[in-house]
């Protein structure tokens, strides 16, 4: 049983997101959900050196990392042999999967996690980003451009290999959520955040701030890099309530669909263990038409009468649970 003073607490959330949901308070996109590199950012210099990440006997200088028409792999013995559209890419346009959403499928919070997606879902997202009913609300995410022109240059046997790859594989626990009302202060070096290092903090305001546990060895695109996702106090307790009983008659009960643990139900995805910010972004997306192909059309009638609140507490329950 939560505390009295805890019962306020979530109380107060929970009465906070029916007022903003009222107020149509989240129109616009919750620009914390989409970090956008800066343009003047000038990485470190490659010094020469080969890296090293734990546990892999394999080494790569941060010019081959950076390289993104190689996928970089740590740990072959993790996982079955990649395809090629997987392992390498095509230039000018196409760049591997491997490269952003990892050889393991890990992805990021700047992107998604492939590894265990339904095969028919994978195949459907594809369709969706080729043919345009997919998008993303912040234009200046390069990165989701250069996907969708890359996809638009696949066979469909490389697509087949991609999705029957991809869905094989099993997504490991690596998000830690922690409640709090601040976080320390951070930056977008390039498409995440990650703390500035100098023991300030700053208040959370409702966001999720997902940051990763060891920078240089995410940088390095080791796989096994865990996160800590902040999320605002009385999130998880909301987020289990409307994933488990809906919220009054605007929102049914994520578990009908996606499972009583959020594991996914046939070719419905799974949304445990699954990057909370990642999260966030698709909610707003499917209430704002920006995800439009098929199979949409339920998500959006779910989500149009969320509040970015909302969003963020079903987010942060589902990133909770074991994948």
């Amino acid at each position: 049983m939560p505390s009295p003073r805890r019962a306020v607490r979530n109380a107060l959330f929970a009465a906070i997101c029916l007022a903003a949901s009222a107020a149509g308070a989240d129109e616009a996109p919750p620009v914390w959900a989409y970090p956008v590199a800066p343009r003047d950012y000038v990485p470190p210099a490659d010094d020469g050196s080969v890296r090293h990440v734990p546990g892999s006997s394999r080494g790569y200088t941060l010019t081959e990392i950076r390289d993104l028409f190689v996928a970089r792999d740590w740990f072959p013995q993790a996982h079955p042999p990649m395809p090629s559209v997987v392992a390498e890419g095509r230039k000018p346009d196409l760049r591997p999967c491997g490269v952003c959403h990892r050889p393991e499928g890990i992805g990021g919070p700047e992107n998604a996690s492939l590894a265990g997606l339904p095969a028919a879902y994978i195949r459907r997202q594809i369709a969706d980003f080729r043919s345009g009913a997919r998008s993303t609300a912040v234009k200046e995410r390069g990165h989701v451009f250069r996907m969708i022109a890359g996809l638009k240059t696949l066979t469909d046997e490389e697509i087949e290999q991609a999705v029957a790859y991809y869905a094989s594989l099993t997504l490991p626990p690596r998000i830690r959520v922690v409640e709090t009302e601040t976080v320390p202060t951070s930056y977008v070096p390039s498409w995440y955040y990650t703390p500035k290092g100098d023991g300030s903090t700053e208040p959370l305001a409702g966001r999720i701030v997902e940051m990763p546990d060891d920078e240089e060895n995410f940088v390095n695109r080791d796989s096994r890099v865990t996160f800590t996702a902040h999320v605002p106090p009385g999130s998880l307790a909301l987020g289990e309530a409307i994933a488990k009983r809906g919220a009054s008659d605007r929102i049914p009960a994520c578990v009908a669909c996606h499972g009583d643990a959020l594991e996914g139900v046939a070719d419905i995805p799974p949304l445990a263990g699954r990057s909370p910010s990642y999260l966030v972004r698709q909610l707003y997306e499917f209430k704002h038409g920006l995800r439009a192909g098929t199979m949409a059309e339920p998500m959006k009638a779910n989500t149009a009468g969320m509040s970015l609140a909302e969003m963020v507490a079903v987010a942060a329950y589902a990133a909770s649970l074991k994948p």
